[in-house]
């Protein structure tokens, strides 16, 4: 069965196997004991760490081991913030970071802290000046990824490195999604990574901080790993951690120009077998591995029943796919459509013609899917005789209130307009980035007795 999630987590490499099992026998002792097992364990911890430092480019005495990477962002914002408390308590992070530091930021803000969401271009980028913009005099932290986990974009990590550097502010770089491909630019004051990102085991996060930056763990003092990350280490995982990170970036310059070749003939096939489909993230400067698109009038939890039920194992930003109804921030901070989104991340040795036959099952699926939500085909074109017209889709979900405008949108006349009253949160997404792609203005939203009211005009 086509696994293509391995953004979510790669499979375990077969180095990291090998790795994990040696040290099972080896690696079992407390590294801190002076006895022979004791020292046996503290050398494998200690050639992790250093194999993992060479790998992110820092000094071994730079690099913890953490329980996972959120613990290792969390320990990373905190401890900077604390450390750097009497500059200020304003932090800055792009609007397309990972949850883990939205919510640090989050709980940074209800502790009396504040921060600002940098925004991003339509390809989910950052642009370097308008980031400096926003490091201000009591900016105490930055906080960038190296690439984004929803859309493949690749951050200007250098330039805005270096923004930080002229504003004396430290920069901390998500690198979880970019660490298994290559080091990141250089520039950064902290660094965080996950083992279960590039195909080590699950439960094994790296913090780097670079020396001469200010910083204090909170919480319980710890003896190990230098008081930033509590209790005892899981020796083998970190071993078969390091392991797999030395042995993936062995072959990442080749695995990366194969999966690359493979993602490119995903972006451009899809877009010319599947009607009413934005490929989003930046078509260049991208991870090799990843690339996502969004389909119209599509069910999001049902295209990825329907592709499970096919033997593909693909992910999903799209609003329909969550519990709480609300669409990916990615999505939304890029202002694409959310609506039937479809994340595909290809492992290391993924076969092309398993590749080749997701793209000979996707369209059939999506049309399938349309289908039975009874989505339009193409959008009319005559001219309708309506002055405008109101569309109730309160209580509706994604994709039903854009299904509902498209089906109506050709009854008014052109220059008239369609009111789509929705209380989903996707709409608020998924309506104008239906008019952008279907050649009709968005006119803006309005409050309404329930939800809001959505305002299309009509142009042709």
């Amino acid at each position: 069965m086509p696994y293509f999630d391995a953004a979510s987590a790669a499979p375990l490499h077969p180095v990291a196997r090998q790795a994990l099992l040696a040290a099972l026998d080896e690696g079992w002792a407390d590294p801190a004991r002076l006895y022979r097992e004791g020292r046996r364990a503290r050398l494998l911890l200690d050639a992790a760490r250093e194999a993992a430092a060479e790998a992110v480019g820092c000094r071994p005495d730079e690099l913890v081991f953490t329980s996972s990477g959120t613990t290792a962002v969390h320990a990373g914002i905190d401890g900077a913030l604390s450390g750097r408390r009497r500059v200020g308590r304003h932090l800055a992070l792009s609007a397309v970071e990972h949850s883990s530091v939205l919510h640090s930021a989050a709980a940074h803000e209800a502790a009396g802290g504040s921060f600002t969401e940098v925004p991003v271009d339509r390809t989910g980028a950052v642009d370097p000046a308008v980031y400096g913009g926003a490091l201000r005099a009591d900016t105490a932290l930055a906080c960038l990824q190296s690439a984004n986990h929803e859309v493949g974009t690749e951050q200007p990590v250098a330039e805005v490195a270096a923004r930080c550097a002229e504003a004396g502010v430290p920069l901390l770089v998500d690198a979880a999604q970019s660490l298994g491909w290559g080091p990141v630019p250089a520039g950064w004051s902290l660094l965080t990574a996950s083992a279960h990102k590039w195909g080590g085991p699950a439960g094994v996060g790296l913090l780097a901080v670079r020396k001469g930056v200010r910083f204090a763990p909170r919480g319980p003092a710890g003896e190990r790993e230098s008081g930033r990350a509590a209790g005892f280490e899981n020796l083998p995982a970190i071993v078969a951690a390091a392991a797999s990170l030395h042995a993936v970036r062995g072959e990442a310059a080749a695995e990366s120009g194969r999966l690359r070749a493979l993602v490119e003939r995903i972006r451009t096939v899809v877009a010319e077998r599947v009607p009413d489909v934005e490929v989003v993230g930046d078509p260049e400067r991208r991870l090799p591995h990843l690339v996502t698109f969004s389909c119209l009038y599509v069910d999001g939890e049902t295209l990825l029943h329907e592709l499970d039920r096919r033997e593909f194992s693909v992910s999903s930003g799209s609003s329909c796919t969550s519990s709480t109804l609300v669409p990916s921030h990615v999505l939304k901070a890029m202002g694409v459509l959310s609506e039937g989104n479809i994340r595909v991340s290809l492992p290391p040795g993924t076969d092309g013609a398993d590749v080749d036959r997701f793209l000979e099952v996707l369209p059939g699926v999506v049309a399938g899917v349309r289908e039975r939500l009874g989505a339009p085909v193409s959008a009319p074109r005559s001219p309708g005789p309506a002055a405008s017209l109101v569309v109730d889709a309160l209580g509706r979900r994604c994709p039903i209130p854009v299904i509902e405008l498209a089906k109506v949108i050709g009854e008014v006349a052109v220059g008239a307009t369609v009111t789509v009253l929705a209380d989903d949160e996707a709409a608020r997404l998924d309506i104008p980035a239906w008019c952008e792609m279907r050649g009709q203005e968005y006119v803006g939203e309005e409050p309404a007795d329930r939800g809001s009211a959505y305002v299309v005009r009509r142009l042709s």
